[in-house]
């Protein structure tokens, strides 16, 4: 199944629009750090784990991985509706048939799991916010927050979540996080995956890519509870921490905005960087954002549920 590209006009401003408060964080130059935070956390659930350990990508093509996840959040958050909803797509079909056994508890996990969906979403828009604001211009307006959680409720819709299950406040997400507590931990195959995200070995087919992340690995663990730290076998140094976040903003704030990041985002994630350029730079057909049932209708998709109409055109990959 080949993977969608962009190479066609843009149709129109996507869900939410170059005013919005997610076009805001997820533009950022904090969302480097924000994507290694959120896969190294996604990592402490252990189906997760195993099925990102039993693919392989991550330590075999770590730097195509992660160009590929960071491409497709990004055409969600600001792409044209027609991208961000065939992207979901592709991804649905490929997760299909990754199912397996989770081996420290000998349960079975799924990729489209809508449990596991939702660690990966949560992770996702927390870890972007929380680096946002770490790294970045500082907290949101009360009014701005309230609407990057709503918009994070409407991109959640994209993957196979239960709608009632997705925080929709800073204290939700909290809340979340605490029933996620008692079932997380670190099997083997998280364990290696953790470190490894936080400290890739430097690979001559990935050398950007790994001295990035092993350059911002102690200021993404410095942005995380302790509690996760201490799970993952950590012994969190506040002095290292302050250091690291300190280091780590003023990079953030010589790259954003301009040629610095854009140089970065090229060489670390060109998919990624061709969604920032195609929506920054290229005029829209129809200047207005759309809502994804309205797309999934266009594309003769279920306006709710998606995943059911006849594949959508292959493109080169």
């Amino acid at each position: 199944m080949a993977k969608p590209v962009d190479d066609r006009p843009r149709e129109d401003l996507g869900f939410f629009g170059p005013g919005s408060p997610t076009w805001r964080v997820w533009t950022h130059s904090s969302s480097f750090v924000g994507f290694q935070r959120a896969v190294t956390i996604q990592s402490l659930d252990p189906d997760l784990s195993t099925a990102v350990a039993h693919a392989g990508g991550v330590y075999d093509r770590p730097a195509d991985r992660f160009d590929r996840t960071a491409h497709y959040f990004l055409t969600v958050a600001i792409g044209d509706g027609r991208a961000a909803v065939e992207a979901s797509e592709w991804l649905f079909r490929r997760h299909a048939p990754m199912t397996g056994i989770e081996p420290l508890r000998g349960t079975t996990y799924a990729a489209n799991d809508p449990d596991s969906q939702l660690w990966i979403h949560v992770t996702a828009w927390h870890s972007m916010l929380c680096c946002y604001e770490r790294f970045g211009p500082g907290r949101l307006s009360a009014a701005d927050e309230e609407r990057y959680w709503q918009e994070s409720a409407v991109a959640a819709q994209l993957q196979t979540v239960r709608a009632e299950d997705v925080p929709r406040s800073r204290d939700e997400v909290r809340a979340y996080f605490e029933r996620m507590r008692p079932v997380l931990c670190l099997g083997t195959d998280g364990a290696r995956l953790f470190q490894h995200l936080l400290r890739p070995a430097i690979r001559r087919d990935a050398i950007a890519h790994s001295v990035m992340w092993r350059f911002t690995g102690w200021a993404t663990a410095a942005t995380m509870p302790r509690w996760m730290r201490i799970m993952a076998g950590q012994r969190p140094s506040r002095v290292r921490d302050a250091v690291s976040i300190i280091w780590t903003r003023m990079v953030v704030a010589l790259a954003q905005p301009g040629p610095i990041q854009r140089f970065a985002l090229r060489r670390l994630a060109p998919r990624a960087h061709a969604v920032l350029v195609r929506a920054t730079t290229q005029p829209v057909l129809r200047n207005e954002t759309v809502t994804i049932e309205e797309v999934r209708a266009t594309l003769g998709l279920d306006p709710v549920l998606g995943h059911g109409a006849p594949a959508l055109a292959p493109v080169a990959d």
